[in-house]
């Protein structure tokens, strides 16, 4: 995902000026050592369940001030510092949006994200 493009193209919408007074990004990478032990980690698999993420965007739109929800997740095999997970979160004041991406990350990552690294 280019970043920088999909919020110039948020910032395009009409309503964008008179809904929106916060965007907050989660850009989630490969790490290069595992946090369950801090063993060297060669790469890492994924496998996303897209349905998944539909329905807790869908959930998470209904908050009081969101504007919308962008969430881009690869499955397949990445190496340390490849981009695994982008979610942007746009609304009206910080809190109502600063939950909504802690929570909608965390959901994602436990509800529809599978992962197997692969040490090194």
């Amino acid at each position: 995902m280019d970043i920088s493009a999909t919020i110039a193209n948020l910032k395009k919408r009409h309503d964008f000026n008179d809904k929106v007074g916060m965007i907050l990004i989660h850009n989630g990478t490969v790490r290069s050592w595992s946090r369950h032990d801090g063993r060297q980690v060669a790469a890492l698999e994924t496998t996303i369940d897209h349905g998944k993420i539909a329905r807790l965007r869908q959930e998470y739109l209904e908050r009081p001030g969101i504007y919308e929800i962008i969430v881009e997740a690869s499955s397949g095999r990445f190496s340390p510092g490849d981009d695994l997970l982008f979610i942007i979160v746009a609304g009206d004041i910080r809190e109502n949006i600063k939950p909504v991406l802690a929570e909608l990350l965390d959901r994602i990552k436990a509800e529809a994200v599978t992962k197997k690294e692969i040490l090194a």
